[in-house]
């Protein structure tokens, strides 16, 4: 059976000026979509970009990004592609027992970690789901998890917001799977980005790729292989799919 075509489905990627958003807006472009952006760094969006529509768009401001969708449904057609590339690493554990002063791992910074990873998440999909569900438009929906999921010593915040987007994927999709809408989660290792070498210090970096069993960090092709993938196999959801290098092994 031949895989379905992507030539002028409209898709929404979140996280669009983020290295990995970047990258997977351009690869659906080719795949033949139309694309559009969201990110609240209105200044780092492609907006000179052939074929890539862009939107500035706080997704932790419900009404904001109830506008911000329902405008792109509107502009650029049904949306039965969304891709949350939207997403913040951030390291820092519970208690640091080597500082003298601010030990404890901040509120703050555990807000901001699950609003980024998370919160994000559900007020983008919530947006477009419902309009999916009302139009009665088949689609997919492509979470990004993380192999932090599973729970990496140093980020607790961030391990515990990709265990919840695995969660709502999975949920999602039990829920949403007769109107033919399904959720996938795509959970890479450790990606060669400038998000992933700001966040982890050279040697600890280090010492991650010689846990690796392929020995180097993924690329961003395979990560936009691996969102291919997950669109156009229409037997896929529920499903949490490790860019890895072997690393969850």
């Amino acid at each position: 059976m031949q895989q379905p075509n992507l030539e002028n489905r409209t898709a929404l990627v979140t996280g669009g000026a983020g290295s990995l958003g970047r990258a997977i807006a351009l690869g659906l472009r080719d795949q033949g979509c139309r694309v559009v952006t969201l990110d609240q760094d209105a200044a780092s969006l492609m907006t000179s970009e052939p074929g890539i529509g862009t939107m500035a768009c706080d997704l932790l401001d419900p009404s904001a990004t109830e506008r911000c969708i329902g405008e792109a449904w509107e502009r650029y057609g049904p949306i039965s592609i969304l891709v949350n590339a939207v997403g913040y690493i951030h390291s820092a554990p519970l208690i640091n027992i080597a500082a003298r002063a601010d030990r404890r791992h901040s509120i703050e910074a555990w807000r901001r970690v699950i609003d980024l990873n998370l919160t994000a998440v559900f007020t983008a999909t919530v947006a477009v789901v419902d309009r999916m569900a009302s139009t009665r438009t088949r689609g997919v929906v492509v979470n990004f998890s993380s192999v932090a999921a599973a729970g990496n010593a140093g980020q607790g915040a961030y391990s515990a917001a990709k265990a919840g987007v695995n969660a709502m994927t999975k949920a999602w999709a039990k829920e949403l799977g007769l109107l033919g809408i399904r959720f996938v989660a795509i959970a890479p290792g450790f990606i060669d980005t400038p998000s992933t070498r700001a966040a982890l210090p050279e040697p600890v970096l280090k010492e991650w790729i010689s846990r690796t069993p392929l020995r180097r960090l993924g690329s961003v092709e395979d990560v936009i292989a691996a969102v291919v993938f997950a669109i156009k196999n229409e037997h896929l959801t529920g499903k949490v799919i490790e860019i890895d290098g072997g690393l969850s092994l």
